[in-house]
């Protein structure tokens, strides 16, 4: 490798690591996201420009932040505020321009944690539809590209950068606010957040469509979100219980495949394989969440769940009766037809198949599930336990018939073969909403 490509990719591992801070800090300053980000993207390629030749810095971070502050400065000082913004921003900018402040930096650098919350708000304010949210934060938080969303989601780079392009102008034109929420807004806002991350986890584990059968990617970027949000609001035991969920079915992915990349269920998992460390942070998230005292959230309930499934050392030793009781208390709190499927498959864990069924079965007619290959999936795994291999084999080609995903394809064909042979069939695969395969 030569010394340019090391460089390049040094330079590529700070800029995932210092993108936000960058962007998070410029947005203050411009109060402009889109703005910001260009500004943000001058410093990365001044980078690229000057480092193979000079040489990488000895604090790559801080000079990447300076020169993106020295081109924010400049903006200011060249560029005519419009008279709605002069008035709320001249004191702020006044003292920015005070290049010769020893306290210059530590006038920018002081409310960065600040900064970066109020950019996760924005990023994921619901005024964007989900999808917008979605490829916005993954940019501007996650610092991937737009090609490395696109490739991430299936999508085409184009479709992705007019999700960007849309969600900065809807930010614009909206005049949303840098600011982080208070009081009954901010726990609507908050709702919204955890929602894009948990949904990004979900996509990378257990991809919708395509030839594989995880994303491990996007599940390291949902990660690495969650735990900053535990960091900048420690007080929201919300954001603990998505942080141990993540934490914990992140411990999972080296045992999901095989060597070929074929799908290992939860129950037929080598349980060796997980890894401990993230099982501990994730219990330790979950009792910050738990010394917070106040009532269970759908994501603390999904977070005790996952634990239940994490502390048993043995498939075989699993608290099937209390995982039943938290989808009941779930269920109860944020009901989705989601949850009851997922419910279905605990009740038929801890209580039998012809119990989880019934469960499964009052799904039929629920227009959110009509093209949702998960139902007939767990309902031809009850039936063939039941005994009614017909009906098992149809209900398994028909989820196979709606799934995009390959390798779930390939499952769900083997499990209605099964179904010819007489022989046991997989377990079902737990729905999304709280993913414990």
């Amino acid at each position: 490798m030569t010394s340019s490509q090391a460089i390049h990719q040094r330079l590529d591992a700070v800029w995932r690591i210092e993108s936000a801070k960058i962007i998070a800090v410029l947005t203050r300053m411009l109060r402009d996201v889109g703005l910001a980000e260009e500004m943000a993207q001058d410093a990365l390629v001044s980078a690229l420009e000057i480092w193979p030749e000079k040489g990488m810095p000895d604090n790559a971070a801080a000079w990447l932040m300076t020169v993106a502050k020295n081109r924010a400065l400049d903006h200011l000082r060249h560029h005519k505020l419009t008279r709605d913004k002069e008035a709320e921003l001249t004191y702020e900018i006044e003292g920015l321009l005070q290049d010769a402040a020893p306290d210059l930096e530590k006038t920018l650098d002081d409310n960065i944690g600040d900064d970066l919350l109020r950019l996760v708000f924005i990023s994921c304010h619901p005024v964007l539809p989900t999808e917008g949210r979605v490829a916005l934060t993954l940019r501007l938080l996650g610092g991937l590209s737009t090609d490395e969303i696109a490739r991430a989601f299936l999508v085409a780079e184009p479709t992705i950068a007019q999700r960007i392009v849309r969600a900065k102008r809807t930010l614009a034109e909206k005049r949303v606010p840098y600011e982080v929420p208070r009081g009954a807004e901010l726990e609507e806002r908050l709702s919204s957040v955890l929602q894009v991350i948990y949904l990004i986890f979900n996509e990378g584990y257990s991809a919708s469509a395509g030839a594989d059968w995880m994303r491990p990617a996007l599940c390291e970027e949902a990660l690495r979100l969650a735990r900053i949000l535990a960091g900048l609001a420690p007080q929201e035991p919300e954001v603990h219980g998505l942080a141990a969920l993540l934490e914990i079915q992140s411990s999972r992915l080296r045992a999901r495949c095989d060597a070929r990349g074929r799908p290992v269920l939860l129950l037929e998992q080598d349980r060796s394989r997980w890894d401990q460390l993230l099982i501990g942070r994730g219990l330790a998230a979950l009792e910050r969440a738990a010394r917070l005292q106040r009532p269970a959230g759908p994501y603390v309930l999904q977070a005790e769940i996952a634990a239940c499934h994490a502390r048993a050392r043995k498939a075989e030793d699993t608290e099937w009766l209390r995982i039943a009781a938290l989808y009941h208390t779930l269920s109860e709190l944020a009901s989705s037809p989601v949850v009851e499927l997922n419910r279905a498959v605990a009740v038929s864990m801890a209580f039998g198949p012809a119990e989880g069924l019934a469960v499964a079965d009052t799904l039929l007619d629920e227009p959110l599930l009509r093209n949702y290959h998960l139902l007939p999936s767990v309902r031809g795994d009850l039936l063939f336990k039941l005994g009614r291999l017909d009906e098992a084999r149809a209900e398994f080609e028909r989820a196979a018939g709606m799934t995009q995903n390959e390798r779930e394809r390939d499952l769900l064909l083997t499990r209605a073969a099964t179904c010819h042979r007489r022989l046991p069939p997989t377990p079902p695969v737990p729905p999304a909403a709280a993913p414990a395969a």
